[in-house]
């Protein structure tokens, strides 16, 4: 009989449930499994290799996945949407879950889900980090801390893992603990709407008092285009945490004045108006 921990996944609008069962294999495995969904639907590439379309599982023993580190890229089959890429890590006989929300601008969130064996079998652990970093974190209606956020020896069964921030969409996503395992979930927050349409100025709106702030992204910088879609020339990259003048806004995209003078436009999924 095999040996797996698997995931279930559900999405209810905004609210992505999680929940993992326990089976078991006789065999040695270095192999694991990806499970991955998105809204809408969305190619899947490896290391720049394409895979499959979502909803998308290398569940079966014989199509799973060598452990390792891989590049998750996902771009999606309609609308004008910036394609979602991840560093990922494949555990053996562990199922990793991706799931992906696209929507306009800094709206979308994403959630990964997975399980890293520890040494202490009889040890639970639980890691919570979120993008961008300081949301609260709470397990089962009660508030345990701040992202980044690691707790040991949490109960072994379900549990309701929520992340709230100002002007951000509440996350919540159904888990279960596992005894000798530490789930670690990496959550992408999205703006809420209401914060959105109130830090959107009308289009072409020069405000020099104002900066962009560029967050942290999965491949480490950010793409300057010289106009505001995936479809625009890239002109350059700035780096997390620089701050650069703000020009103006046009649908989720801010136009920026680079340190040559030369202005270009940023995605605002990794960028904030200050």
């Amino acid at each position: 009989m095999k040996r797996i921990l698997l995931f279930t996944l559900g999405i209810f609008i905004t609210i992505v449930i999680f929940s993992i069962g326990l089976f078991f294999i006789n065999r040695s495995s270095g192999k694991g499994a990806l499970q991955v969904t998105s809204d809408p639907e969305s190619k899947v590439y490896i290391d720049g290799k394409l895979l499959g379309q979502t909803p998308f599982c290398r569940c079966e023993f014989k199509d799973m996945i060598s452990s390792g580190d891989y590049e998750l890229r996902l771009v999606p089959s309609i609308g004008n949407f910036e394609p979602f890429e991840q560093k990922i890590q494949i555990f053996p006989k562990v199922l990793t879950v991706v799931d992906r929300s696209f929507l306009e601008g800094p709206n979308s969130s994403a959630s990964i889900i997975t399980l890293k064996k520890l040494t202490d079998k009889n040890e639970i652990g639980l890691s919570v980090v979120s993008i961008p970093g300081g949301a609260k974190v709470y397990i089962d209606n009660n508030l345990s801390g701040e992202t980044t956020l690691n707790l040991k020896n949490i109960t072994e069964s379900d549990h309701e893992l929520k992340l709230t921030k100002d002007g951000y969409s509440e996350k919540s996503i159904r888990i279960r603990s596992v005894k000798g395992f530490k789930l670690e979930a990496l959550v992408f927050l999205g703006l809420s709407e209401v914060a959105t349409s109130s830090a959107t100025p009308p289009p072409e709106t020069n405000l020099s008092v104002s900066k962009v702030l560029i967050l942290k992204t999965p491949t480490g910088f950010l793409r300057v285009r010289d106009n505001p879609s995936l479809g625009g020339n890239q002109i350059g990259q700035v780096l997390p945490d620089e701050e650069y003048d703000f020009i103006s806004e046009q649908n989720g995209w801010f136009e920026i004045k680079l340190k040559d003078g030369k202005t270009g436009w940023v995605s605002g999924q990794y960028s904030k108006k200050e």
